[in-house]
């Protein structure tokens, strides 16, 4: 399902404040930041892999917004445009992180508590091992996967971004936005077949039969 915030128009609310944000009321960006937080904060940390760096790259995201919102062109929706400010953020800061050898990226979607991610309560202890097994695998194939393949993948099989946008957070023709998810699926594919053989669920996009381009 297309991300909540990509909508193609912006109701009275928001359109009333930027309006204000550009005459002067700083305080009415805290509408704007309210309501777009949530999807911001999740593609940013889907893509980092860490709280820390995705509160640092929404932050960055939504302070390049409101530096840049006099700009803004209001036949686009606000939420559309800060999250393609956090996507590149996210990108930049993936980058700049992977050339300190001293980090590592946690886990996708933030570790075990996390939805999708945590240990059932209800499974039998041989299924919570290999439940465990499975995540630590994933932290594992995520991390091999570069800057780029990283966000490809997370932007097509999490948040279920279109080609086109793909390419243009990444900066690169579309068929090379599609061979970057191509790569990654690949790499992670590799990576958790071990945990395939034993019915473990993988990641969303990995186990599908036939790639989705």
């Amino acid at each position: 399902m297309p991300n909540d915030c990509l909508t193609s128009r912006m109701d009275d609310v928001e359109q009333e404040a930027i309006r204000r944000v550009v005459a002067g009321d700083r305080d009415a960006y805290r509408v704007l930041m309210e309501r777009h937080m949530p999807a911001v904060l999740r593609v940013t940390t889907r893509i980092t892999g860490s709280p820390v760096d995705a509160e640092e790259a929404a932050q960055e995201a939504f302070l390049r917004a409101y530096n840049k919102l006099p700009e803004f062109r209001a036949q686009a929706a606000f939420g559309t445009w800060v999250y393609r400010i956090a996507m590149n953020c996210s990108l930049n800061l993936v980058e700049r992180r992977n050339r300190d050898l001293g980090w590592n990226a946690v886990a996708l979607d933030g570790g075990k508590g996390q939805e999708n991610i945590a240990v059932s309560r209800s499974l039998t202890p041989e299924a919570a091992l290999l439940d465990d097994e499975a995540l630590t695998l994933r932290e594992r194939a995520m991390q091999l996967l570069t800057p780029m393949e990283r966000t490809a993948f997370v932007l097509r099989h999490m948040e279920d971004q279109p080609l086109s946008v793909i390419a243009e957070a990444l900066g690169v023709p579309v068929n090379s936005a599609k061979q970057a998810v191509f790569r990654a699926v690949a790499k992670l594919r590799q990576e958790l077949r071990p945990v395939r053989k034993k019915a473990v669920v993988a990641m969303p996009g990995i186990a599908l039969a036939k790639e989705r381009v």
